[in-house]
């Protein structure tokens, strides 16, 4: 019997046994909003059995378990055959198995694919972000191969395969396959058209022996990568298979693991070719371009990742205040703590709804919707990330020191938190990104002016932010140093029409008073007093089912 000094009060309880999908309002009103109503009933059937799953007791545990348990390099086996080999946790399988079957690699070719995946890659990074990346790699590596027909049509089945098998073996003799991809490297970074991998052409036609190193390749036991050589007409993009045909391993020599700050459950390393067999992805000299629809993809999954981020961090701090007592009161009554957990909330909410507009786009396509993501997605994948940590920061310290220990799993989202804006090219890229696009595309701009103007007339502080913008996108000489001003007014004009197109007044109304209005001070938690913070904290309130 524990001793009456230690009897428990006053603690909130953990937030499990709940439907993620279901609870988060912004998310499943937006699959609501952009899904063909055909396909409604059957996407929140699936949404809502992922997010059982995310929201689980043992899922949780997986997720900690594989952050408990990172990923082991042996390069070597016991009689000294180099074996290049990286062992997970059970945990790690048990997550990413999950996910594919959960059809988070299958979006192209299915009705609503690409909403659907990104409402499930929301619900499913909540429980554990690392196994985001390989599922995030091999969703977006199918645009980049079918640029070559040859070579879709003899891997896109097993990229979009709902199967997961974890063996190394012939991608022929699997259901399914994951892929990774290398680009970066040590001389170069972001920078990749300073690679000094070398491509040799060998005898059967499309073949190539790729000599030298990436610094960067995550998930190295994909069975499968894109990485960018020079190849004799320049820089080239290339198939590597992980394992041949005949069964033998492929040259793909894994130096060392990097021992990062967060995703920690996922293997990241550097590896070295040395005559390693690869299948020439395009034309020579395009590699860049051939890759580049793979690097759009992925950077609208780390926007999709930061708002889900954002979003545990939030339901963990609304939940926590609603059953914690301080003071005497609870604290989500109390006006400060209402305000900064209001705060908090617009920031996710706005974040998730930026990001399945941009999904639904994925599924809408034509020229308008592409012309629209050319810009919106650098400039959603540049302020999204960016916003992430700030978010997790301030609401990890909701819970006080108890969210500081490492058993409430905030410690575990503060250190994912920057990882989005890093992964894909950070900041400036982006920034220079958006640049490119105003100057080489006129028809993004349009796009996007096009989109946010459906907003006009609806709240006089959007108004006058897009007057603003309009002002500064009409001089752009000397633009590349304010070029961050610049993209953080892009995406926060967006973000501010579309909640006021869809969002609850409260929340738009909030918004647009802070975020466009200026009525807000440098800290979260300094919302203008006489909005109705309650009605914006009570919607961000994740409701156990």
């Amino acid at each position: 019997m524990a001793a009456s000094t230690h009897t428990v009060t006053n603690q909130a309880p953990p937030l499990v046994g709940y439907d993620v999908f279901a609870a988060d309002r912004a998310l499943s009103e937006a699959v609501d909003r952009h899904l063909d109503p055909g396909l409604l009933d059957e996407a929140r059937g699936e949404l809502s059995a992922l997010g059982l799953s995310s929201g689980s007791a043992q899922v949780q545990e997986w997720g900690a378990l594989a952050n408990e348990n990172p990923p082991k390099l042996r390069t070597h086996d016991r009689y000294g055959n180099r074996i290049d080999q990286v062992d997970f946790h059970p945990a790690w399988h048990r997550l990413l198995g999950k996910g594919v079957s959960a059809g988070l690699t299958a979006a192209w070719n299915r009705p609503g694919g690409h909403l659907r995946r990104a409402a499930g890659f929301v619900v499913w990074a909540q429980a554990e972000a690392g196994n985001g990346c390989p599922l995030s790699m091999t969703h977006a590596a199918v645009p980049a191969l079918r640029t070559d027909p040859a070579l879709a049509a003899e891997w896109e089945p097993r990229l979009t395969s709902t199967i997961y098998d974890q063996e190394l073996r012939p991608a022929s003799r699997k259901p399914g396959v994951i892929f990774g991809m290398g680009m970066t490297e040590k001389q170069g970074g972001s920078d990749v058209r300073a690679n000094t991998t070398e491509a040799r052409p060998l005898a059967e036609d499309g073949t190539y022996g790729l000599t030298g190193h990436k610094w960067f390749c995550s998930a190295p036991m994909s069975d499968g990568f894109l990485v960018l050589a020079q190849a004799p007409g320049g820089l080239t993009c290339f198939l590597v298979p992980r394992v041949l045909e005949d069964g033998t391993r492929n040259v793909f020599r894994i130096q060392r693991l990097k021992d990062k700050l967060g995703n920690r459950s996922n293997a990241s390393g550097e590896v070295e070719f040395d005559g390693t067999w690869a299948r020439r992805v395009g034309e020579e000299g395009r590699g860049v371009r051939t890759i580049i629809e793979m690097v759009a993809a992925t950077r609208l999954d780390c926007v999709l990742g930061s708002a889900a981020l954002m979003r545990q961090a939030v339901a963990q701090a609304v939940h926590h205040a609603t059953y914690r007592e301080a003071f005497g009161g609870l604290l989500v009554d109390k006006p400060l703590m209402r305000n900064v957990l209001a705060d908090l909330a617009l920031e996710s909410e706005a974040a998730t709804t930026l990001a399945m507009r941009l999904a639904a786009a994925y599924d809408e396509g034509g020229e308008q919707e592409r012309a629209f993501l050319r810009l919106a997605v650098p400039a959603a994948k540049y302020w999204v990330t960016k916003r992430c940590t700030p978010v997790a920061a301030e609401a990890l310290e909701c819970l006080g020191g108890n969210g500081y220990v490492e058993e409430s799993g905030m410690p575990r989202l503060l250190r994912e938190s920057p990882l989005n804006s890093v992964w894909e090219g950070a900041g400036n890229v982006q920034a220079l990104d958006v640049l490119r696009a105003l100057r080489r595309e006129p028809g993004a701009l349009d796009a996007y002016l096009r989109e946010v103007g459906q907003a006009r007339g609806a709240d006089h502080r959007l108004d006058g932010a897009i007057k603003n913008l309009l002002a500064e996108l009409a001089d752009l000489d000397g633009v590349e140093g304010r070029a961050r001003r610049l993209v953080e007014r892009i995406a926060t004009v967006l973000q501010g029409s579309l909640l006021v197109r869809f969002a609850p007044p409260e929340v738009a109304d909030a918004f647009c008073a802070s975020r466009l209005g200026g009525d807000w001070g440098s800290a979260f938690g300094t919302l203008p007093h006489s909005l109705d913070l309650a009605t914006v904290v009570e919607r961000a309130r994740p409701v156990a089912v």
